[in-house]
């Protein structure tokens, strides 16, 4: 899902901020985890991993109470796992996106006959909308927050998101503002107050084109050839949004998997 890419980006692009706002603290030097987990690999798009001095802050969003296994089990799983391999205290937080009455988002534990793992739950409609406004890193998580008017908070969000001088970071703000606010409300309102064009400029509306892009030519190349070798595949994924286009309009003509080398090889050269 795209939510993933763009809570991701932001707990890595602004480290600093998410350890403020989640453990009270502000730590100067932090480094993100790029982890694969020991035994058998967890891996997750909406997970992050933030070592702050001797401690890690694992943050992970969700908007789905349902997961195999479930969530507070995966919570202490992860836990054992990044202690094992770390050696230092877990701080865990799981931040619920979309609101919900389930009682999953309810629970901060993990209980059964001899183990109690306790986590915190982060539940967005039921956070002050003033912290995220004011700070930009937050901002594409306003719109979630608590209000009596969504409408107008949204517009208050596309306030703040015009007041950031710096045309890049305003680009990915504003491409995690749709994205985000897009679990709440309708696709034309928000392309009502924030600017298309702005919003198709940001790395991670890119990356999510990209994305969808590489999923759809992965399928055609699929039916046509059945499955190919994995460094095509590979030279495939890395294919820009606009590549991947051009190699969908090519593919048309391409009769055999050698066309598709060569393609790719005439990429690569160019």
């Amino acid at each position: 899902m795209s939510y993933d890419n763009a809570c991701k980006y932001l707990a890595e692009q602004y480290p600093t901020e998410f350890v403020r706002w989640l453990l009270g603290v502000k730590v100067q030097k932090i480094e993100v985890l790029k982890t694969e987990l020991t035994l058998e690999p967890i891996r997750a798009d909406s997970v992050t991993f933030l070592q702050a001095a001797n401690q890690i802050l694992h943050i992970e969003f969700q908007t789905l109470a349902i997961s195999n296994p479930p969530l507070n089990f995966r919570m202490l799983d992860y836990s054992v796992r990044l202690k094992r391999q770390y050696r230092c205290p877990v701080t865990q937080v799981l931040i619920f996106l979309q609101e919900t009455n389930n009682e999953v988002a309810f629970t901060e534990e993990y209980r059964d006959e001899t183990t109690i793992h306790h986590y915190r739950v982060v539940r967005l409609w039921e956070q002050d909308s003033e912290l995220f406004l004011t700070n930009s890193a937050l901002l594409p998580l306003a719109s979630l927050t608590r209000t009596n008017s969504p409408q107008s908070l949204l517009a208050q969000v596309a306030e703040q998101v015009a007041k950031i001088s710096d045309r890049e970071k305003r680009q990915n703000i504003v491409g995690c503002v749709e994205i985000l606010a897009g679990l709440r409300f309708e696709k034309d309102l928000i392309r009502q107050l924030l600017r298309e064009d702005i919003m198709r400029e940001s790395v991670i509306y890119q990356d999510i084109v990209q994305k969808e892009a590489f999923k759809l030519i992965s399928r055609m190349l699929r039916r046509r050839f059945g499955d190919l070798d994995t460094s095509l595949v590979e030279q495939v994924r890395n294919l820009s949004a606009e590549e991947l286009e051009n190699l969908a309009e090519a593919l048309l003509d391409f009769s055999q998997v050698a066309d598709l080398v060569a393609w790719l090889n005439q990429q690569e050269q160019a």
